[in-house]
């Protein structure tokens, strides 16, 4: 899954994990637990640079040894040079900026939310940022889903009946 910061891949990818009875693996925290340091920590002592470096380690590692999950990825992930294999697919997930922000700042822990994403303290920079990702994004994905004012469970359903994911119940939809 891939997508701007805040639009709800790791909440998408644990509800896909939960119908599809697949493991749901998120990119920064792969990078936290490789560091044993914050993202956040990341970019202020390494800089950006450094943090695209552990992204590129973190897709080979995918690449080479995890097979059937679902793999949410920070906001710039999809620009490593590898991205995933021959067969796997890349879900674009989109919503306006307007909505993410919003639901950020709507959050009920949403200092921590902010916090944890150390581009949200420019929003001029996010707004630069949004426009210059959202073709690439599109550029990148096999499949673009439209997520605003969805809950994580509908994005879920969405992608597994476009893609016809085999669910728990059968293939394609909670109904079989």
């Amino acid at each position: 899954l891939i997508g701007f910061m805040g639009v709800g891949k790791g909440r998408t990818a644990r509800a896909l994990a939960e119908r599809t009875g697949m493991f749901a693996l998120d990119t920064d925290d792969l990078i936290e637990s490789m560091t044993k340091m914050k993202i956040r920590q990341i970019f202020a002592t390494q800089g950006e640079p450094y943090f695209r470096q552990l992204e590129q380690r973190a897709a080979d590692w995918l690449g080479k040894n995890v097979r059937r999950s679902i793999v949410s990825t920070g906001g710039g992930f999809f620009m490593v040079r590898k991205l995933g294999r021959k067969g796997d697919r890349v879900v674009y997930l989109h919503s306006s900026l307007e909505s993410i922000l919003a639901s950020i700042t709507g959050h009920p822990q949403a200092e921590r939310k902010i916090k944890k994403r150390p581009l949200l303290q420019d929003l001029d920079r996010v707004r630069r940022l949004y426009a210059e990702r959202l073709p690439a994004y599109r550029a990148a994905a096999d499949l673009e889903v439209e997520v605003e004012g969805l809950g994580a469970q509908e994005v879920a359903e969405k992608i597994i009946r476009k893609l016809a994911l085999q669910t728990k119940q059968g293939k394609g939809t909670a109904e079989g």
